[in-house]
């Protein structure tokens, strides 16, 4: 069974920054395509950054040219790196992940992780 599990949630200051992981385990497991969204208290929940298979990257307007997304070799962990973080990205970021691993595809969302920017 494939889990996907978030981390690098946490407090930092205006200005900051952080790097959330997105890690599949399993078998034989690969990330093909990726998303983080994320949700603010009162709010809908939004995407904020995909990664497709063939390296293709989409950020909405909020966190461009401030977020990067990318993957490690083994197509296990996605990475989203926050630079210059302001009190509005205070969310629950979500992982949400589509691959394949030995027992078939996956469409997998994990458990989210907060990320709070105060100072």
């Amino acid at each position: 069974q494939v889990q996907i599990v978030e981390s690098g949630g946490g407090l930092v200051q205006p200005g900051g920054s952080l790097n959330l992981s997105c890690t599949a385990s399993g078998s034989d497991v690969s990330i093909l395509d990726a998303a983080w969204h994320r949700q603010a208290p009162g709010k809908e929940r939004e995407l904020v950054a995909q990664l497709t298979d063939d390296g293709v990257t989409n950020f909405s307007d909020d966190v461009k040219n401030r977020f990067s997304i990318s993957s490690d070799n083994a197509k296990r962990t996605v990475y989203l790196l926050m630079n210059s973080l302001k009190p509005e990205d205070t969310a629950v970021y979500y992982c949400n992940a589509f691959g394949k691993s030995n027992v078939g595809p996956f469409n997998i969302w994990g458990q989210g992780t907060q990320v709070t920017v105060s100072s």
